[in-house]
């Protein structure tokens, strides 16, 4: 690679803290995601998500790698969300349902939203917070990747 090349950015993983790493580890793969390398233990969770990989870390430990403050923990809103595109409302529906019998929080019941989609919100057993949504000019792929369009819908 060139030493003075510009590196192309990609976001490859998301680390989630995580309150208790068995209870959390049990929600994800009840919710369907497939955990690989599953000989690390509770100690760190990878899950395959199709395009980049869901990571589960030990809040305290994760906290001490990033060199941050573990407490006091943030009760208030985080400023992140995560999101699990889907086709339609329906399946956004079917999201929410599925995450709910399987010991999500449901933050907010799916709904339409300003901007002509349709989407609904849960949480984690950490408190990590979810939107499931069906939005106007992002298209889900049949491997679970989305397309974004260079300009909005016109």
């Amino acid at each position: 690679m060139d030493h003075h090349a510009v590196p192309k950015p990609r976001l490859t993983v998301v680390t989630l803290g995580a309150d208790d790493m068995r209870a959390s580890i049990a929600f994800y793969e009840a919710i369907g995601f497939d955990r690989r390398m599953k000989d690390t233990g509770d100690e760190v969770a990878f899950f395959d998500t199709g395009a980049s990989v869901l990571a589960l870390y030990a809040w305290a430990s994760l906290a001490a790698e990033a060199a941050q403050r573990d407490l006091p923990r943030p009760s208030a809103f985080r400023g992140v969300t995560l999101a699990w595109n889907c086709v339609s409302r329906d399946e956004v529906d079917a999201v929410m349902a599925h995450a709910a019998a399987k010991g999500a929080t449901l933050l907010k019941p799916a709904q339409a939203t300003d901007y002509g989609g349709y989407a609904g919100y849960f949480a984690d057993p950490s408190g990590h917070v979810w939107e499931a949504v069906v939005a106007p000019g992002i298209d889900v792929q049949d491997d679970g990747r989305v397309t974004i369009p260079h300009r909005g819908p016109e």
